[in-house]
């Protein structure tokens, strides 16, 4: 998965370490990455953390995505620090689990990430199923309703 990840791999970020539940990726604040208090922004963050996050709830095998996540910000990161991201999972129920992301520099705490997923039904192409019927218009026919 992550090798198809333009988004992260753009931004240099590197999957250092993965196996069931978890996963280790780096990235170096750039100065495109910093806002204008000349800190990292924390959507670069988040999209750290996230990253770290996919890798670990997909290392199970089925297509698995986002159902949600929070991020806390601790300390700020600047231009030039290396971040680290390390993704744990927390636990696993049906098609849904829960993971912590702590992204560090060094030993210090930059934010916290928590990431809920959900695994997605394959339609027989490798893709999630769509629920057409979920998407119907009153009034309208759909092949699922004739």
């Amino acid at each position: 998965m992550f090798s198809a990840d333009e988004a992260s791999r753009g931004l240099g970020i590197e999957l250092l370490e993965h196996g069931a539940g978890r996963a280790v990726v780096r990235m170096t604040v750039t100065p495109e990455m910093v806002n204008g208090h000349r800190i990292a922004h924390g959507g670069f963050l988040f999209l750290l953390a996230d990253t770290a996050f996919a890798c670990a709830c997909n290392s199970h095998g089925p297509v698995t995505v986002a159902a949600g996540a929070d991020i806390v910000f601790v300390a700020p990161a600047r231009e030039g620090d290396v971040l680290v991201a390390l993704a744990e999972e927390r636990a696993r129920y049906g098609r849904s689990g829960i993971y912590d992301v702590s992204v560090r520099r060094g030993d210090e705490v930059i934010a916290e990430f928590r990431g809920r997923s959900r695994s997605v039904r394959d339609d027989g192409r490798g893709r999630g199923a769509r629920d057409e019927t979920a998407r119907e218009t009153p009034g309208t026919t759909t092949k699922e309703s004739r």
